[in-house]
């Protein structure tokens, strides 16, 4: 991976909104207590060896850039290569929620111009997974590929999520919401530099588009090629599909297939105190996380750091984010309680499995 450099979007907005992306992109959201959405895409590249990573910005980028830093956490924080940050363009006129923008890549043009790389990796910071990026180099190429895809079968229908048109292994086009049996695209693609150069003036016209729905007419002359990926995958784009994706983590099984001991997922590190289980608490089938005081009861749920919960509460099948206090007496049930809350003596909020309550995240 010395001759690859990667790219990560993080310039995109959702097409649901919602109070947890109102003051944050979908790039930083909290995630099983202690990560962040992007910290997949980042540990994906590092894991593989990618020492040249840049992140394209949007406009409320402090979250982000408060979390990834200098990029030291993921050894990025070096005098060759690092981790650069880069600006990021008003978002285009795409009806579909582009991953790829082209005016951002060409607006970065120079990142990829005073590389000696081969290949650039991209990737957004929408789906988690955890993949070895160098059998997807190396299969790319054996194939003598211009462009590799990784791709899944789609196991649900999801309007959010592209997919792909594919004959022996060849993308032949492009559409978005996949159906179940389709091949979904896990906006993770490399793709040889010079070519996506040449891209820059062939699109020149239409670079307020994605870049593959501007490939549109072009599958016939650049040979684009999928990878197929088994492992667990979760697509966020919204405040359904981010729940059951916290909540899957609570499967021993997911988990242990997620985080592995060879490619680990990582994160910016807080010095805090391991969480504390007071006499008389209750906590059962749930993630809590460092400098957590636990008081009451806590099921099927997952806390962020430094959270409290008092005497005579009770969180159950929730998400509670870092700093939030729950307070004695009250309730906390089918909901995700963003972070800085204090739920008063007595409150109950609750929503239904269906439809998940959203405390919005405290004022400064």
């Amino acid at each position: 991976m010395e001759k690859v450099i990667g790219l990560i979007t993080c310039n995109y907005s959702a097409k649901e909104s919602s109070p947890l992306n109102e003051s944050r992109p979908m790039a930083s959201l909290p995630y099983f207590g202690r990560y962040r959405l992007v910290d997949f895409a980042l540990s994906n590249f590092v894991n593989c060896g990618i020492r040249t990573v840049g992140m394209v910005m949007p406009y409320n980028y402090r979250s982000i850039i408060d979390h990834v830093g200098s990029g030291k956490d993921w050894d990025l924080d070096r005098k060759n290569g690092g981790l650069f940050i880069l600006p990021g363009s008003a978002f285009g006129t795409s009806r579909t929620g582009a991953r790829f923008l082209l005016r951002d890549l060409v607006h970065n043009k120079a990142y990829f111009t005073r590389s000696t790389s081969d290949a650039v990796f991209f990737s957004t910071a929408n789906f988690v997974y955890n993949i070895d990026l160098d059998k997807v180099y190396e299969a790319h190429k054996a194939s003598g590929a211009d462009i590799t895809v990784l791709t899944k079968t789609a196991s649900e229908k999801d309007p959010d999520v592209t997919a792909f048109d594919v004959e022996d292994g060849r993308v032949c086009g492009v559409h978005h919401g996949t159906a179940f049996g389709e091949t979904m695209f896990l906006d993770c693609f490399v793709i040889n530099r010079h070519l996506l150069l040449d891209m820059f003036d062939w699109y020149a016209a239409t670079d307020y588009l994605d870049l593959f729905e501007a490939m549109t007419g072009d599958f016939g002359r650049v040979n684009v090629r999928t990878y197929d990926f088994d492992g667990y995958v979760a697509p966020i784009f919204n405040k359904r599909a981010y729940f059951r994706a916290n909540m899957d983590l609570l499967d021993p099984r997911i988990t242990g297939e997620l985080f592995v001991e060879e490619r680990f997922i990582k994160t910016k590190t807080h010095d805090t105190p391991p969480a504390k289980f007071e006499v008389g608490s209750h906590v059962c089938h749930s993630a809590v996380a460092s400098g957590d005081r636990i008081y009451g009861n806590v099921s099927d749920s997952i806390l962020g750091r430094n959270v409290i919960i008092e005497a005579g509460a009770t969180v159950r099948n929730s998400i509670v984010m870092q700093g939030c206090v729950v307070k004695s007496g009250a309730r906390v049930e089918n909901a995700i309680v963003d972070r800085g809350n204090v739920v008063p003596a007595g409150t109950e909020l609750r929503g239904t499995p269906e439809d998940v309550l959203i405390k919005e995240k405290a004022r400064d």
